[in-house]
């Protein structure tokens, strides 16, 4: 079999994985050595940990669930203003968390539109806080990352199949059950467990959006016992925990998918003559409209609000938001000299259990990671004059998972199709990257890059831990604002927050699919 027999970046794989471990569990064990151990977990935190899995799960659940007929959709449709909408469904996703919160509670909270909306109409109102607003915010986070990824798995089903599809006149369901469903067994188990990560480690969707301690998650759990209690034994140990149940689900998920390829094809363009009945028509209307709803409501909420207080940002903002741009640009090039390496070694490993190397970064608490390194740091050096680029590197370690879930495959199908073609012409390693592998995932490395980028802009979490007053990024600085009560000034900071990380996330993905099919 050719992914076994042609190896394109093991060694530098292995070392990249290797380093990814090494700074993550260096870490792990600054946070163990100042902990003392022996008092254990109370009521409280196997509360939050019940809470936290099975709020993962149902999310999890629904975003993968609700996302297979809007990417089918968006897969089978072309009209205008498609690209446009393709990139905004990443904006929930690259939303700074705290941004998205506020502009869900815009539209679904308690003086919110829709609540506004059932009071006129003389209708119960909804409750935004509790297990269904933090399912909400969460769906709303990771619905527009699974449809991406789905997305970009349906456009790795070759044309020729639905070619053959209707010449051989199979209906809709026949379409679906030979052809997209084998993928859909691929890539969804994997998704799915990607998402039950990101929602292990939520944080301020439960800080916010939880209601009390009936919903709060380990995430929250370990915040506090840093920051209030400064029990850093009990802190560990929930990090432990986390990593163990992260790490498991990954692996469980990872293990189990089957080892199914598209295959490889001439290129052209797909037609998908089984999507132009109109119930189809109309099931593929309903499903991109409603989710685009969703999704861009309280998008155009936040850009309502940003408006009206733009004007009223200082020149802070704009400093940070220099700073912010750097950072990103420094995650993304530490991102790619991980990300391809690690890639081209799971692509080509016996079994996919190896990408779980790459979710450490998400699995482990961001909080827990910064906390660490600044133990390890400060005997050393000033951990301040280090912010900047340690918050770019474990940017980058959060962004791995996303940019491995986004490569492998598609590397995996290219080593499979070409790899022996390749090792026939003597075409490995650096050759083999220039000219087969890398020209086949530009669309998949401008949007690994983008999203990485928007991510990096987005975060709120080892910057606070080190920054003072002359290193700050965007995001600390709309905080300040919002705790200084210049709400305006915050709301019209967040505007510019958004413009910047869709900005970001626009350009790099828009070179990647730049003369290739989106």
């Amino acid at each position: 079999m050719a992914l076994r027999a042609f190896a394109i970046s093991t060694k530098t794989g292995i070392g990249a994985a290797a380093l990814v471990v090494g700074l993550i569990l260096a870490a792990v064990c600054a946070v163990l050595t100042r902990a003392e151990f022996g008092s254990g977990l109370g009521p409280a935190d196997w509360s939050a940990i019940r809470f936290t899995v099975f709020q993962a799960a149902i999310s999890a659940v629904l975003s993968s669930l609700l996302a297979i007929p809007i990417a089918r959709a968006l897969a089978r449709r072309q009209f205008p203003g498609r690209g446009l909408l393709v990139t905004l469904l990443g904006a929930p996703f690259i939303l700074p968390v705290i941004v998205a919160v506020l502009g869900l509670l815009t539209v679904f909270g308690r003086a919110g539109w829709l609540n506004m909306a059932l009071s006129a109409l003389n209708l119960p109102t909804l409750s935004i806080y509790g297990l269904h607003g933090v399912v909400l915010a969460h769906v709303f986070f990771n619905l527009p990352l699974a449809t991406r990824l789905m997305l970009q798995a349906w456009q790795t089903i070759p044309a020729e199949r639905f070619r053959l599809a209707a010449q051989l006149d199979l209906t809709p369901r026949a379409v679906f059950q030979s052809i997209e469903w084998p993928m859909l067994r691929q890539i969804v188990p994997g998704t799915a467990a990607l998402i039950f990560v990101i929602c292990l480690t939520s944080f301020a969707v439960a800080l916010t959006l939880g209601g009390g301690p009936r919903a709060t998650t380990i995430e929250l759990a370990i915040y506090q016992a840093f920051r209030f209690d400064f029990d850093l034994s009990r802190a560990a140990i929930l990090s432990l925990v986390q990593l163990a149940l992260a790490g498991s689900a990954a692996l469980l998920a990872l293990w189990i998918i089957p080892s199914v390829s598209m295959g490889g094809g001439q290129d052209r363009p797909r037609q998908r003559w089984d999507a132009r009945g109109g119930v189809q028509r109309i099931i593929d209307i309903l499903a991109i409209g409603i989710g685009a709803l969703f999704l861009l409501l309280p998008l155009g909420a936040i850009v309502t609000r940003g408006l009206a207080g733009i004007l009223l940002t200082p020149a802070s903002v704009w400093q940070a938001a220099g700073t912010s741009v750097g950072v990103a640009m420094v995650s993304i090039a530490v991102l790619l000299v991980l990300a391809l390496p690690m890639a081209g070694w799971i692509a080509t490993a016996k079994r996919g259990s190896v990408e779980a190397v790459g979710l450490f970064g998400v699995a482990a608490s961001p909080l827990m990671i910064g906390t660490g390194w600044f133990i390890l740091i400060n005997p050393f050096a000033d951990p301040v004059a280090l912010a900047l680029p340690v918050t770019a590197l474990v940017n980058a370690l959060m962004a791995l998972p996303f940019a491995l879930r986004i490569l492998v495959p598609p590397l995996r199908d290219t080593v499979q199709v070409y790899g022996r073609l390749s090792q026939a012409l003597s075409l490995t390693g650096w050759p083999f990257w220039r000219w087969v592998a890398l020209p086949r995932l530009r669309p998949q490395i401008g949007f690994a890059m983008g999203l990485t980028g928007a991510l990096s802009m987005g975060d709120l979490g080892v910057i606070a831990l080190f920054a003072d007053q002359d290193r700050t990024t965007l995001p600390l600085q709309m905080y300040r604002l919002m705790g200084s009560y210049q709400m305006e000034a915050a709301a019209g900071a967040a505007l510019i927050l958004l413009a910047l990380s869709l900005g970001i996330f626009w350009i790099f993905d828009k070179a990647g699919r730049m003369n290739a099919e989106a």
